[in-house]
């Protein structure tokens, strides 16, 4: 966590059938890219939440609901949808071959019981919690895509608000939790 969270240029290490297929869609796409002397950018998305989906969602509901938070992935990082989509499309003015790989995340290193006690503040309600904080957490470190493109324009602190405004007043969300408690890849 002392880096901020894996590098592009890191090893790669797949736990998990989902971790596995992200690592064969990216060998495919190299393959092709060099095989057919086609320029792309392989982008690493890390937790991009909005209102109705994302890690944030996830802690909000369940601070919301009176559900304990399970802080055993103790750190995250997130970026809001919107900056996310803007660094994809920026992305299109830096294509190469070999492809480009670029992570894509926001700069915070975010503590989840941080996050979820500043949900319970904003909720006025208490906040329980479950597990152990790990040593070390899935994050991705995006500096070399915010030297390219900036920094997001969304601040961790601005989506935590976001976020708990929208879960207080009853806002719809898509009903898929992203599972990132879960560390061994199976969901």
């Amino acid at each position: 966590m002392a880096r901020g969270g894996s590098l592009e240029t890191d090893a790669l290490n797949a736990a998990g059938e989902y971790a596995m297929s992200c690592v064969g869609r990216e060998r495919m796409y190299e393959y092709c890219s060099q095989a057919h002397a086609t320029p792309l950018a392989i982008l690493r998305l890390n937790y991009a939440t909005e209102m109705r989906y994302g890690v944030l969602v996830d802690i909000a509901q369940r601070v919301w609901a009176g559900e304990p938070v399970d802080v055993t992935m103790g750190h995250l990082n997130a970026i809001w949808q919107a900056d996310a989509n803007a660094a994809a499309l920026s992305a299109f003015g830096h294509l190469a071959v070999p492809p480009l790989v670029l992570n894509i995340a926001g700069p915070e290193l975010l503590n989840v019981r941080q996050v979820a006690e500043e949900f319970a503040r904003r909720f006025r309600k208490p906040v329980r919690f479950t597990g152990v904080e790990s040593a070390d957490a899935h994050l991705s470190n995006a500096q070399m895509s915010h030297r390219l493109f900036g920094l997001p324009r969304v601040s961790a602190e601005q989506m935590i608000a976001w976020n708990a405004d929208w879960t207080a007043r009853g806002g719809p969300t898509l009903g898929k939790p992203t599972h990132f408690e879960v560390r061994d890849g199976k969901f």
